[in-house]
């Protein structure tokens, strides 16, 4: 490991000593003066050459002056050039008639490609596209875009709530690596813990990034870890942000549901300013939105939880004054109130000529948050020295607020030149995502007439920072990459003030004890390689591999094949095989605290312990965190056979062996008269049940995504653009669980059918969108329908108690019209038709819905339950 990070610092050093070297430089641009990326030119008659950059920048060493230049590219007449001087060559290429669509940078490091042309799925999906959805995150837009993408709202789920775990292909967060323009996004600090989809992974902060700062965002829907590393075995997101934008924007846009709550507002401001004279620029995004909290709670009447928990009738059966006059049992249940400010940049300053580029780019997103924990009945819990309420006034109870404080914080920067003849980029990313807790509107009861009613419950952090050399280069017909990555990650729990976690803590979340509190790092060196080969103008083969050494759990080795044959200018086939990993998160292996949580009919306080400590490692046998490993098959192709539509169908299996997973409820085994070893533990550390993390489940997943696409289609005086696309799913637990020993022989289950279910059925395993966009003049409509399959709850050990939550579709309709060259307004009615999930169905169970409390499924969400939102905005540019 000391000699590799000796051998990346002298790669460092190497650009000094080519700087000197001559070069000829200039750009590629179409017929309206615009920069071409990703053109090949070349040195003509020889296999010299390079690539134009993302502006259509290029340097090319040669071998003497004059000489001529050949430039070519997919959807572009192949030109030729005579050059005579060095420096501001301007190639201009002529548009053939039938292009092969987008080009693409994910995926593929030495010669990107269109979404036809490359040998792998890919999404490109352009800010206005994006924003057709008529939602307000990315994670939301995102989950109406692309059928294998899925996110929803969380609610009563402590932090949870304020990050809503995404995925690809129902893999769970942890599985899908966030690029921006190409490098690693840090990841959040949260682990999500709650019965959440997604729980026990740690995700990357969705919310952190302002849509306005985003030029386009693309989806590679396969493994990539040969490429990317740790994390890409579902696939990759790459968000391209804005570069050079010709007109300063502004936008302003605000909605409410027809309910009347979850009000919102927003505001952003993107703008560019020009550096020096040779195309620099710096695009600013300055960006504000709130939103209101909504309530869907149930309304029983009675109380089936604390009736039951009680033995008491009246409160079961609603009898009791105070559930008369309270339904809802005083619930808030729906979406968090936030409020964010954020601010992002990205920019570039070529030089020398174009010779090379200094570049830089990231943003600070900070965000509050209020969400709701279980409201406190007064037959629950008592204010006897009337801390939440007035002395003489009859007491009410109280709902404890979960108060975020998030910061999430990414810079990079990184310099582009000639090494050798080759593209080289070399970069430094820092990352840190911070979430700080108060818990508010509540008490400690053992702290009596002394305790406070807000409490600063603690934090976590999660930092990461990377350095990353990489070189690529064309030899006629292949294309090579190359390059190094070293990468430090640092997780961090404070723990939080005494009188939160003093006795049995503060109610709903005793903060975080000093003996959970962890500051720990780990540091990671991986080296890649890549080779494209087009063995002739229709095929293409290519493959990579990967070896990354870990300083905590040892190393790693993937590898990845793929290859294309093109069907003429009408579209290719394509497959791919590869093998991934992902490496337990430092979340996953140091995260410890303890948690008050409904359990098995009562209310607990329940231990996480982590992979490090001794009850866990000692005492019940988990062995050591360690990497998943994957399989990822392929195969597909694509078809344009006219100008205006295309097709693709792809099938992939992905198997997931050793998955770091989250135990369920490991407790007492309900004898009085005897003490298995377990309990002991249990007994010592005074909880009612102890989780953990271990690798403990192999699955696999199969799936098909289609997509079709027809567009510019005359409709009276306007054109209609038709877009279908879908994702089939499915995902099964293959084996045993992998219990240890000591809790087999003692009858434990770690991974009960409740939780299992949270892997194979928490998430649509069907989910189309059709949509419709028509464009006439200035006036623009979009009406978009996204099915949302079925999921499953089941029950922890009754499979009577099951439930399947129907198939739903869910409507939105959009408007759009432009005053002006600057000025246009918007209308989005998201939900049109007020679709809501199927109620819950407890079949008996009162902890399923906790007593009446939640009306719709909370532990399973193909799509939240607010209702009909309508939203309005208007945009100004100048």
């Amino acid at each position: 490991m000391k000699k590799s990070l000796q051998f990346f610092t002298l790669l460092l050093f190497i650009p000094i000593l080519t700087w000197s070297q001559t070069t000829v430089s200039g750009k590629v641009v179409n017929s309206k003066g615009e920069g071409i990326p990703f053109v090949s030119v070349l040195e003509d008659g020889t296999s010299n050459g390079t690539t134009s950059d993302t502006d259509g920048n290029f340097q090319l060493k040669i071998s003497k002056l004059p000489t001529n230049l050949k430039a070519s590219f997919i959807g572009f007449k192949t030109q030729k050039l005579h050059i005579t001087t060095s420096s501001n060559i301007i190639i201009s290429l002529a548009e053939e008639s039938v292009g092969l669509d987008e080009v693409i940078v994910t995926g593929n490091r030495a010669k990107p490609r269109t979404v036809l042309d490359s040998p792998v799925p890919i999404d490109n999906i352009g800010v206005s596209e994006l924003k057709s959805s008529g939602q307000t995150s990315i994670d939301q837009m995102l989950t109406y875009k692309v059928p294998s993408y899925n996110s929803s709202n969380q609610t009563i789920s402590d932090a949870t709530a304020h990050f809503d775990p995404a995925d690809l292909r129902g893999l769970g967060p942890s599985r899908t690596l966030v690029l921006v323009n190409g490098k690693r996004k840090n990841q959040s600090a949260l682990v999500y813990i709650n019965d959440t989809p997604g729980k026990g992974e740690v995700g990357t902060d969705m919310k952190s990034i302002p849509t306005a700062a985003i030029e386009r965002i693309e989806v590679l829907r396969d493994g990539a870890s040969a490429q990317y590393g740790s994390d890409a075995i579902a696939g990759v997101i790459n968000i391209i942000l804005k570069k050079n934008v010709e007109y300063t924007t502004l936008n302003l846009n605000s909605g409410i549901t027809t309910e009347g709550d979850g009000f919102n507002i927003g505001a952003d401001v993107n703008s560019t300013l020009t550096l020096g004279e040779n195309g620099g620029y710096a695009n600013f995004t300055l960006a504000y939105y709130k939103q209101e909290y909504t309530n869907r709670a149930g309304e029983p009447g009675g109380d089936g939880l604390f009736g039951v928990i009680f033995g008491d009738d009246a409160i079961l059966n609603g009898t009791l004054p105070w559930l008369q006059e309270n339904p809802d049992m005083g619930m808030t249940v729906g979406q968090p109130e936030m409020e964010k400010g954020e601010l992002f940049y990205n920019m570039a300053l070529p030089f020398k000529n174009n010779a090379a580029e200094f570049y830089s780019f990231g943003g600070l997103n900070t965000r509050k948050g209020t969400s709701f924990a279980l409201y406190r009945t007064p037959y629950w819990v008592p204010d006897p020295f009337n801390l939440l309420h007035d002395s003489g006034t009859e007491y009410q109870g109280f709902q404890p607020t979960f108060e975020t404080d998030i910061t999430d914080f990414m810079n990079s920067i990184g310099l582009k030149f000639d090494l050798f003849g080759f593209n080289a980029d070399l970069s430094g990313t820092f990352g840190i995502n911070s979430v700080d807790y108060t818990i508010g509107n509540t008490l400690n009861p053992d702290l009596g007439a002394a305790s406070p009613t807000n409490f600063n419950a603690g934090g976590y952090s999660f930092s990461n920072l990377i350095a990353n050399f990489d070189l690529s280069k064309n030899y006629g017909d292949i294309s090579i990459s190359l390059g190094a990555e070293a990468r430090k990650e640092v997780f961090k729990a404070d723990a939080g003030e005494p009188d939160s976690y003093f006795g049995g803590g503060a109610q709903s979340f005793p903060g975080i004890q000093p003996a959970n509190a962890v500051n720990e790092d780990r540091t990671n060196f991986g080296v890649y390689a890549g080779l494209d080969w087009d063995a002739s103008k229709d095929f293409l083969v290519g493959g990579a591999v990967r070896y990354e050494d870990f300083s905590d759990f040892g190393s790693n080795s993937s590898w990845k094949i793929s290859s294309r044959y093109k069907l003429g200018n009408k579209g290719a086939l394509r497959a791919s095989y590869g093998t991934g990993f992902r490496a337990p998160s430092l979340h996953q292996i140091y995260l410890s605290n303890i948690q008050t949580l409904v359990s098995g009919g009562t209310i607990s306080n329940q231990g996480t312990f982590n992979n490090v400590d001794p009850v866990i490692r000692d005492g019940l046998g988990v062995p050591q965190l360690h990497a998943e490993t994957s399989k990822n098959l392929s195969a597909g192709f694509t078809f344009k056979p006219a100008k205006n539509f295309l097709f693709s169908l792809d099938f992939y299996k992905i198997d997931v062996d050793d998955r770091v997973l989250f135990t369920g409820e490991v407790g007492f085994d309900g004898d009085d008269n005897t003490i298995n070893p377990v309990e002991q533990i249990l007994n010592d550390y005074s909880v009612t049940s102890i989780k953990f993390f271990i690798n403990a489940v192999n699955t696999e997943t199969t799936g098909a995504d289609f997509m079709a696409s027809y567009s510019n289609i005359e409709v009276g005086s306007g054109t209609l653009g038709i877009h279908f696309a879908g994702n089939f799913n499915n995902i099964k637990i293959v084996g045993q669980i992998a219990t240890p020993q000591v809790l087999a022989d003692n009858g434990y289950d770690i991974f009960n059918r409740k939780e299992q279910a949270r892997i194979t059925d928490s998430r649509p395993k069907t989910k189309i969108i059709l949509g419709f966009d028509y464009d006439l003049d200035k006036f623009s409509a979009q009406l978009n329908n996204t099915y949302f399959g079925e999921v499953t709850w089941q029950h922890a050990s009754d499979p009577s108690k099951d439930q399947t939550f129907d198939g739903k579709v869910v409507t939105d309709l959009n408007f759009g019209y432009d005053f002006s060259e600057k000025v246009a307004v918007s209308l989005s009615i998201n939900n049109l038709l007020n679709v809501y999930p199927d109620a819950i169905d407890t079949k008996g169970d009162f902890v399923t819905d906790l007593g009446g409390r939640f009306k719709y499924p909370w532990e399973v969400n193909q799509f939240g339950f607010n209702g009909t939102i309508l939203k309005a905005g208007i945009s100004y540019k100048f």
